[in-house]
């Protein structure tokens, strides 16, 4: 969204720009000065929280709005907008939800195909508007985060960082694959360490893969997420799956190389010649589904050997 934002900040560049996003991925905004104010929902997946949010919602009715422009076109998406009450608001036309969804905006857009990468996905909704598309503003660019101590002692400089975790087991590569991956880059002479999401759960992957590599180098857990930035932003090289972390990586300036399995990287990976990515095979899981019930899952078939390649080559350049 951060690309299609800043289409947007040029295209009104007088005009004063609030952004609403998730509890959780608001921090990384906080630090863009081109934008005047961030605001945050709390979010459960498939849940809408009325409750929870109506404070937030009242207090952005009472702004009066211009303009607002809702760029996922969910059910959750199209009643904030409404409730938000923009004089005019621009939405997506997807096929599904519920039926008065249109009614909620005032200018919709059709759903552009989901084959198509997330950042020209967002600037096509903004096409309802007329705001050009700028091939230059396709990356995402955070602020660089405050020096932190915490972050300067556990990753030096030069480190590759790997991080183990998603927000759905399916998409994490195995404990054994961090493993090898570790001794070779290792023997090669590269410092590396990992990390994992804060969560129990995602916190289990880094002792399942102490366990099988009791030499790796075991970042705790972070204190705050503006450490867990400024670890990120000292990475000579970002690994991980498909999650927020390989994005703020990206942003940060970090060169990123993104696994991917279940999820389509010609959608969602990070886009600018410093990242790189790897896909995996062909596998029937359910989108829907958090864990991958078959034998052999498509994140499984990215081999270490092409890891420690593609990181060689980036190490390279």
């Amino acid at each position: 969204m951060i690309p299609a934002l800043r289409m947007l900040r040029r295209h009104w560049p007088e005009a004063e720009l609030h952004v609403l996003v998730a509890s959780e991925a608001a921090p990384f905004l906080q630090g863009l000065d081109w934008i005047d104010r961030v605001w945050s929902l709390p979010r459960t997946r498939g849940k809408i929280r009325l409750g929870d949010s109506w404070p937030t919602l009242r207090e952005l009715r009472r702004l009066k709005f211009d303009r607002s422009v809702d760029f996922v076109g969910n059910d959750r998406g199209a009643i904030v907008s409404r409730l938000i009450g923009a004089k005019e608001r621009l939405g997506v036309l997807a096929p599904k939800g519920f039926a008065g969804r249109k009614l909620c905006y005032t200018t919709v857009v059709d759903e552009m195909d989901q084959t198509r990468h997330e950042v020209v996905r967002d600037a096509w909704v903004l096409s309802g508007w007329d705001v050009p598309y700028r091939e230059d503003e396709t990356t995402i660019r955070l602020a660089p985060p405050p020096e932190s101590a915490e972050a300067n002692a556990l990753v030096p400089a030069g480190t590759i960082l790997c991080h183990l975790s998603t927000s759905q087991p399916r998409k994490e590569w195995p404990a054994a694959n961090w493993a090898e991956l570790d001794r070779r880059l290792r023997a090669a002479g590269h410092a590396t360490a990992f990390t994992s999401g804060p969560s129990e759960r995602e916190q289990e992957l880094l002792k399942a893969l102490a366990a099988v590599a009791p030499q790796a180098v075991i970042l705790p857990r972070f204190g705050s997420l503006g450490a867990f930035a400024a670890a990120v932003a000292r990475a000579r090289i970002f690994v991980s799956p498909d999650t927020a972390p390989l994005h703020l990586a990206a942003g940060l300036g970090v060169p990123t190389l993104g696994l991917f399995g279940p999820t389509a990287s010609s959608r969602w990976a990070p886009l600018g010649e410093r990242n790189r990515h790897l896909q995996g095979g062909l596998c029937p899981c359910s989108p829907h589904a958090r864990v991958c019930a078959q034998d052999k899952r498509c994140i499984d078939t990215i081999s270490v050997h092409q890891v420690v390649e593609t990181v060689m080559e980036m190490l390279a350049q």
